[in-house]
């Protein structure tokens, strides 16, 4: 693999204060560079942007998949699935909402019929069934550790777009041997 040393400081510019340029400094100096292996050493290049490219990826998908799930758990709940509860539940507009169902009937994820509220495709209700999940999982785990019911749910909305198949498995594993399984 190839070292991706060097590359900062080029695309810095060439007249920097003094502290960026300190820092400038401390990464071009291979002595000062944390050793291989070390909580703070950097990745190699294409690990780093593999990492970069999944948060990416992530960041496509994650609004789809919340209102998806939120039509799911609208369904479940309510037994219907209007855009003005999407909208009110969302905090957006029903403009927003309109926007991002045309999106979702795009893609193959939901349905409607004049007049009458939306409904998940087979492949919307699966993805539905996903995001359900690996919400339960996140927030669980966010509850076995001891945070707050509030800040759980706040903070389960963001993560559970960014967590890998293992890192799940693991936060449901440490839930349930804290009693708090999905």
């Amino acid at each position: 693999m190839k070292p991706c040393h060097g590359m900062v400081s080029s695309a810095l510019p060439v007249a920097v204060p003094e502290e960026v340029g300190y820092i400038r400094r401390m990464i071009d100096s291979p002595e000062d560079a944390p050793a291989a292996g070390s909580p703070d050493a950097l990745p190699p290049c294409e690990q780093h942007a593999q990492q970069y490219a999944a948060v990416r990826d992530a960041h496509e998908t994650e609004l789809v998949e919340d209102y998806v799930e939120l039509i799911g758990d609208l369904l479940k709940h309510q037994g219907e699935a209007r855009s003005t509860d999407i909208a009110m539940r969302m905090g957006v507009s029903q403009a927003t909402v309109a926007k991002m169902v045309r999106r979702l009937k795009s893609q193959g994820l939901v349905s409607s019929k004049p007049y009458r509220s939306l409904f998940l495709t087979e492949t919307g209700k699966i993805m539905a069934e996903e995001s359900r999940l690996k919400h339960d999982i996140v927030l669980n785990f966010l509850r076995a550790l001891g945070v707050s019911d509030s800040t759980a749910r706040i903070d389960a909305e963001g993560m559970e777009h960014h967590v890998s198949e293992e890192t799940l498995a693991i936060m449901q594993r440490f839930s349930e041997q804290n009693g708090r399984g999905a």
